[in-house]
C-alpha cells in the first residue's frame, strides 16, 4: 500500500499530479500488456467515470484498492512482489490424461 504514492510518481510524467495518455501508455508497456490509443482512451474513461482525460492521484487509488484490481496485481507482479510466496515450480509439468481436464 505504501507504493501507491511512488508508482502514481513514477508515472506522473509532467509532475503535474495527473497521469495522462502517454504516461498510461509508458504504464502499460513498462509491465509488458502495450494498448492501442484507443484502449489507453477507454481505461482512462473507465477509471475516471468519463469524466476526466487524466488519471488523478484519488482515481488511481480507488482503481488499485478496488473490486477491480487486477491493475494493481500486474504493478505487484512487474515489481515481483507477486512471486514472493508462490515460486514457479521447476522442471517439466506433470503428464495429463482425459480425466484431468476441467
Amino acid at each position: 500500500l505504501c507504493l501507491l504514492p511512488e508508482k502514481y510518481m513514477e508515472f506522473d510524467l509532467n509532475n503535474q499530479g495527473e497521469i495522462d495518455l502517454m504516461s498510461v501508455k509508458r504504464m502499460m508497456e513498462k509491465m509488458g500488456a502495450p494498448k492501442t490509443h484507443l484502449e489507453l482512451k477507454k481505461m482512462i474513461s473507465e477509471v475516471t467515470g468519463g469524466v476526466s482525460e487524466t488519471i488523478s492521484y484519488q482515481d488511481f487509488v480507488n482503481v488499485m484498492l478496488g473490486k477491480r484490481s487486477a491493475v494493481l496485481k500486474l504493478v505487484m507482479m512487474f515489481e515481483g512482489k507477486a512471486n514472493e510466496n508462490n515460486p514457479k515450480p521447476s522442471g517439466p509439468p506433470p503428464e495429463r490424461d482425459i480425466a484431468s481436464l476441467p
